[in-house]
């Protein structure tokens, strides 16, 4: 079967190697979407190798030149108007940052399966996102669509982390899982103290050990705040409260998660580091194609390491967890400050130690209500970024 995708953030580090994908898979990935921020002419030239139709871009910019055949629209409204293009049968939301909360919405509204990349959807939204999933999961059992054992798939996580753990528990009874275990690398900082990190360059930080991605997301790596993200996703994704999710370093990354089950056996997803093996076995469930990368070589691997992680000199992963323990709106509000600080930050304005102290003031300013739509959530989120701007240091 051919999987008909929407990419949005067709230009970011995900999305270009779900290109890389469909390039591999030409059989059984169309590309017939695509969406992008402010890369226009990037995203003009992938239409035109992969034969699109349908282009959406942040803005308008003077001078594209947009190819025969192609049909550009501009806006969040544009994004909105992909997802539920009728061809569409998978979208792949790669957008950055809260953005990307109104398209997964507006994909399972639309009963399109999402392929997560944003975390911001779950961390800020699971508490409407999630119901909407099950909605569409019961609806794909009943057109027959879902597979005959595991998960329906109409949200499949690409996240590496998520990725790992969805596949662990496939054929497991939940209530026989004790613990979720998400690794982190530990990012380039492992093992410094405050001091050290008082003067960092944005730079330094960028210059993960491991994983190649975008900025925002290098940098949310080196302060442990992906990993506090990854531990709100994970109660959302996998309904397991917080005191049963785990972080561990590991600093190898060729442990890309763990699950822990009452009888103390423990599943661990292993494999090479590179997003394009998360993000095809989201396009490919319930199937495995032929591997996008060499295999991992277990002989060459040499040891395994683990750690806990510091929690004191990196603040943030000890923030994200407080505030997805609290819920309702504090994560959106700790979301926004985080985006806020790191684009100070990248920006030469903020320093490095001054990212998890913005988040900080503005979870201590906000008054949390309960999560019940996305204009509130989007409020909140205008609301915080005030705020943190305020408090950039």
């Amino acid at each position: 079967m051919v999987r008909n995708i929407a990419l949005l953030g067709s230009t970011g580090s995900i999305g270009t190697q779900t290109l890389d994908v469909a390039r591999r898979h030409p059989d059984k990935v169309k590309v017939v979407a695509l969406a992008a921020g402010r890369r226009g002419a990037e995203a003009l030239a992938q239409a035109k190798e992969f034969g699109v139709r349908s282009v959406a871009l942040g803005k308008e910019s003077p001078g594209l030149e947009v190819p025969a055949g192609v049909d550009v629209s501009y806006g969040a409204q544009a994004v909105a108007d992909l997802v539920a293009l009728p061809e569409v049968d998978v979208v792949v939301n790669a957008l950055v940052g809260a953005a990307g909360l109104r398209a997964s919405y507006e994909t399972l509204r639309a009963g399109k399966v999402l392929a997560l990349a944003n975390k911001e959807s779950l961390v800020v939204g699971g508490d409407l996102i999630m119901p909407l999933a099950a909605q569409v999961d019961e609806q794909r059992r009943i057109e027959g669509l879902a597979p005959a054992h595991g998960p329906a798939g109409a949200l499949m996580p690409i996240d590496s982390e998520h990725g790992a753990i969805y596949q662990c528990l496939i054929g497991e009874a939940k209530r026989e899982v004790a613990r979720l275990w998400v690794t982190a690398s530990g990012g380039p900082f492992r093992g410094r103290t405050r001091e050290d990190l008082r003067d960092i360059t944005a730079a330094q930080a960028l210059a993960h050990p491991t994983w190649n991605m975008g900025p925002k997301i290098t940098i949310d790596s080196s302060t442990l705040m992906n990993k506090g993200l990854e531990v709100i996703e994970a109660h959302h994704l996998f309904d397991m409260p917080y005191d049963r999710i785990s972080v561990v370093v590991q600093p190898q990354s060729a442990i890309h998660s763990m699950v822990e089950f009452t009888d103390g056996s423990v599943k661990a997803h292993l494999g090479t580091t590179d997003m394009r093996i998360p993000i095809q076995y989201a396009l490919s469930y319930p199937e495995r194609w032929d591997a996008p990368v060499e295999p991992l070589d277990f002989t060459a691997l040499g040891s395994l390491e683990f750690a806990a992680p510091d929690t004191d000199t990196f603040k943030c992963l000890a923030l994200a967890r407080a505030a997805g323990e609290r819920g309702g709106t504090l994560p959106c509000a700790m979301n926004a400050a985080n985006e806020v600080a790191v684009a100070a930050f990248l920006e030469g304005k903020g320093s490095y130690l001054g990212i998890a102290e913005c988040v900080e003031a503005v979870m201590e300013t906000h008054d949390v209500e309960a999560v019940e739509s996305i204009d509130q959530l989007l409020e909140i989120d205008a609301w915080a970024r005030r705020i943190a701007a305020e408090n950039v240091c």
